[in-house]
């Protein structure tokens, strides 16, 4: 297992970045999923909008202006602080980046060298633009030209809430220890995210008048992609993501990884010490389980395919997203059997979270599907047959 980019440079490279233990495994695939699901999703839109599905949005704007001083103080700030603690987490080198991030500790120089290049930057930007008489012009702003605010939404609004998902969850860790539940990288739920973020990007989506069943369905395929790229992160690092003990014989073809593995070295130190091991990363678990991770990556890829082929071919607007709701719902569901979850006591039920979720999902992507056939049959026109 590979906790952060350190130790996965170290050993597949042979080279010591102090700075990359900065850079969490799991972080760093998180990243990429909302790359990878911002291509995906402005592709889709983009493909709507020349089809005439989608429709842009007049927006007023003030062109020809400098840089206004709020504007160059607002720039500094934000460069101070990805110098000051990002850059200068590399340049510091921390032995905890966790504990190094919520701290006062960062580099000063790289952290003012940072701020002035942004301020700089924004003024060279504003001042290339500038004109002798600043003035108010109307463009149009298209949804796949919004991409980045959702993407931006959906980051923080999601991860809101796969933290108080999760804490949610795991109540008794939270009352123990509620800051550090709140303020720790470790610990997130999947459904809580996507619950909150959707929340926020419908709400962005009606002020900006972007088709809600249009943007659903170009965010399905996005949505698929995000998930089984971030459970590589999810299996890399280790983060507790893993199924019961596996001791059903191994089918010949597969490496031993790939269907039962002990997670040596991973990130949230479980299970017993390593022999020889020294260090922050040194256990692994004491039986070999089901990498619940590596399967859902696998199906997610294999339903994401699913869902780029019938893009083109469901034509009733908003029934892609509920098959979507209704695919994510089931794998998760079934892959919840063989995974270490907290169960709850509900009249003498013990269903997991995520199979609670899991199961409104679908039903709620079955109500979904059949609603929007018979919107479309409600505003079809009626023709006489005689």
């Amino acid at each position: 297992m590979y906790p952060n980019l350190y130790y996965a440079f170290r050993d597949l490279f042979g080279i010591e970045i102090t700075g990359l233990r900065f850079v969490n495994s799991f972080g760093f695939f998180v990243a990429l999923a909302f790359l990878f699901a911002a291509w995906v999703l402005t592709m889709e839109l983009r493909r709507k909008s020349q089809a005439g599905l989608l429709q842009y949005e007049d927006t007023k704007i003030k062109i020809g202006e400098p840089a206004s001083a709020s504007e160059l103080i607002t720039n500094f700030l934000l460069g101070f602080l990805l110098g000051y603690k990002i850059i200068g987490a590399f340049v510091v080198g921390p032995a905890d980046p966790q504990a190094f991030i919520f701290s006062t500790d960062g580099s000063w120089p790289v952290g003012i060298i940072t701020g002035l290049f942004f301020a700089g930057l924004k003024w060279y930007e504003k001042n290339k633009q500038k004109l002798a008489r600043p003035e108010e012009r109307t463009i149009r702003v298209w949804p796949q030209d919004r991409v980045g605010d959702i993407v931006v939404f959906a980051a923080v609004f999601g991860f809101a809430g796969a933290k108080v998902f999760h804490n949610l969850e795991n109540w008794n860790e939270f009352v123990a220890d509620p800051i550090g539940s709140l303020l720790s990288f470790s610990g997130l739920t999947f459904y809580g995210g996507l619950i909150c973020a959707s929340l926020a990007i419908f709400w962005y989506a009606r002020k900006h008048k972007i088709s809600l069943r249009h943007l659903c369905d170009a965010a399905a395929p996005a949505l698929m992609l995000a998930y089984a790229i971030g459970r590589i992160g999810c299996h890399i690092s280790g983060d507790g993501d893993w199924g019961i003990p596996n001791k059903s014989p191994k089918p010949s073809f597969l490496p031993d990884w790939a269907w039962a593995y002990t997670y040596p070295n991973n990130v949230i130190s479980a299970g017993v010490p390593i022999p020889g091991c020294e260090g922050q990363y040194c256990n692994q678990l004491p039986e070999a389980v089901y990498p619940t991770a590596f399967f859902e990556t696998i199906a997610c890829l294999l339903l994401f395919g699913v869902l780029w082929y019938f893009r083109k071919r469901i034509d009733i607007p908003g029934r892609l997203f509920a098959l979507y709701l209704i695919l994510n719902g089931i794998e998760r569901f079934f892959i919840e059997k063989i995974r270490v979850n907290t169960e709850y006591d509900i009249f003498g039920f013990h269903p997991t979270q995520a199979e609670l979720i899991s199961s409104l999902l679908v039903l709620t992507g079955i109500a979904l599907w059949i609603w929007m056939g018979k919107m479309v049959d409600k505003n079809r026109p009626v023709t006489s047959t005689r």
